[in-house]
């Protein structure tokens, strides 16, 4: 069965759809199934992140409503074969609810071995269906104040989840602010109340393989690295 793996973070910016999609890039590199699911309603961007920008006709919505299978609906990544998307609708269907997205994952586990949704920024309805069903989680914070202040708040949403599931990504790090900050990643880890899963640094190439559509992995050695340890 497999593992589903919600990635959350409290605000925008912190580079939580690049650690969706460069994490799960990682594992199909490495021979796993991988599904990424985007739950970012009206907001989604993790097509562009994974080179699949455009590509999906339908949704998870469509899925969970029993419009369309699985199957059909998630898109296969052109090089990286073990890996594929499942968009998210462009609004919040009424009927949507967290009992038919937990079934969907249900049927997911069957089919993957490990399921990443992409949760939106905030604690709002789409944050509620992206964790509904998830097995374990990460929340992505940057390492200022206002980013570790919201994953403190993110984290206590997820304490159903168990805190030996719950892991921290400290993202979009730079060694010389953090200097002139006078702080570490330790301190990072004290303010989220977490344990440290990884640490993903500015990297410039990131927005540029974003806008080109051209794999990370071609063309970084930082931010591309961090996602496969």
């Amino acid at each position: 069965m497999g593992i589903v793996i919600a990635v959350a973070s409290g605000k925008g910016g912190t580079g939580k759809t690049s650690v969706t999609g460069g994490v799960a890039a990682a594992l199909a590199m490495a021979g796993q199934r991988v599904l990424c699911i985007d739950m970012d309603i009206g907001l989604r961007n993790l097509d562009i992140s994974l080179g699949l920008s455009d590509r999906a006709l339908m949704d998870f919505a469509d899925v969970a409503l029993g419009r369309c299978t699985l199957s059909r609906a998630a898109v296969r990544h052109p090089d990286l074969k073990e890996l594929s998307l499942l968009t998210a609708p462009m609004s919040l269907p009424p009927s949507l609810s967290p009992y038919r997205v937990r079934s969907m994952l249900s049927a997911a586990r069957t089919l993957y071995d490990y399921i990443l949704i992409d949760a939106p920024a905030g604690l709002g309805p789409g944050f509620q269906y992206a964790v509904c069903g998830a097995d374990r989680a990460l929340v992505v914070a940057t390492n200022d104040a206002s980013s570790l202040r919201d994953a403190q708040r993110t984290v206590m949403e997820l304490d159903r989840l168990g805190r030996g599931n719950l892991h921290l990504v400290v993202g979009r790090v730079e060694k010389k602010l953090l200097r002139s900050l006078h702080t570490t990643i330790d301190d990072a880890m004290d303010a989220a109340g977490l344990p440290l899963l990884g640490v993903v640094p500015e990297d410039r190439n990131v927005p540029y393989a974003l806008n080109t559509g051209i794999p990370l992995r071609e063309c970084s050695n930082y931010a591309a690295r961090a996602y496969e340890n």
